[in-house]
């Protein structure tokens, strides 16, 4: 798997353990996200690079930044259709532009009023959602983690063209689950991740990061 790893134990002392942060793995120039799909949508991503064959784009696809927590959404990969986990290794000014047009799902506080808020939710093809991040075992954490979800143009864009690289992570993820089964999460592996801040100030505000 082409993706740094580290023991969960040393990389969460330097977390925040509260508030809104975008945990993620990065370099100066990319990012990566994670989702889980069903073998066929997976297998095609890794053998093509791209999305396509049973992946739909007429529906809103979801990314996450934050592996634990895409690993409490896919129950380790044990839940069904979403056996394969992949990381998603994006430009950041491609990532940045979603944050930027991101429209969150439940809070118009940007908005001047309700009516305002749900035109810009329709409208929108990038819906933002901040979620409780999650210990590995599963229990919910104060610390709050982001998700997209991407539909129309951008959905395109990302499955298409923007996509640098597509890692299988599926054996690391049944690796670490039995690992955690049999001795804890004392020697449990993640990927490398840090607070990740957009370069573009207003967009952080926006976004209302601690």
């Amino acid at each position: 798997m082409n993706l740094p790893t580290d023991r969960y134990l040393d990389q969460v002392a330097t977390w925040p353990s509260e508030g809104r942060h975008i945990l993620a793995h990065f370099d100066a120039d990319t990012i990566v996200v994670y989702q889980a799909y069903r073998p066929s949508i997976g297998e095609y991503a890794i053998r093509h690079s791209e999305f396509g064959g049973d992946f739909s784009y007429a529906r809103m696809s979801w990314i996450k930044p934050n592996f634990l927590w895409m690993m409490y959404r896919s129950g380790w990969g044990t839940k069904e259709g979403q056996e394969t986990t992949l990381g998603l290794r994006l430009r950041r000014a491609f990532f940045d532009g979603i944050l930027a047009q991101a429209v969150a799902s439940r809070n118009q506080s940007h908005h001047a009023s309700q009516e305002e808020w749900k035109a810009s939710l329709k409208s929108s093809n990038v819906r933002l959602q901040w979620d409780p991040d999650h210990h590995p075992r599963g229990n919910a954490l104060a610390r709050r983690a982001i998700q997209l979800g991407l539909r129309g143009p951008v959905l395109e864009d990302f499955g298409k063209r923007e996509l640098l690289e597509v890692i299988d992570m599926t054996a690391f993820v049944s690796e670490q689950r039995e690992l955690m089964s049999r001795v804890g999460i004392g020697e449990l592996r993640t990927p490398v991740e840090r607070l990740y801040v957009p370069d573009d100030g207003a967009i952080a505000r926006r976004l209302k990061l601690d």
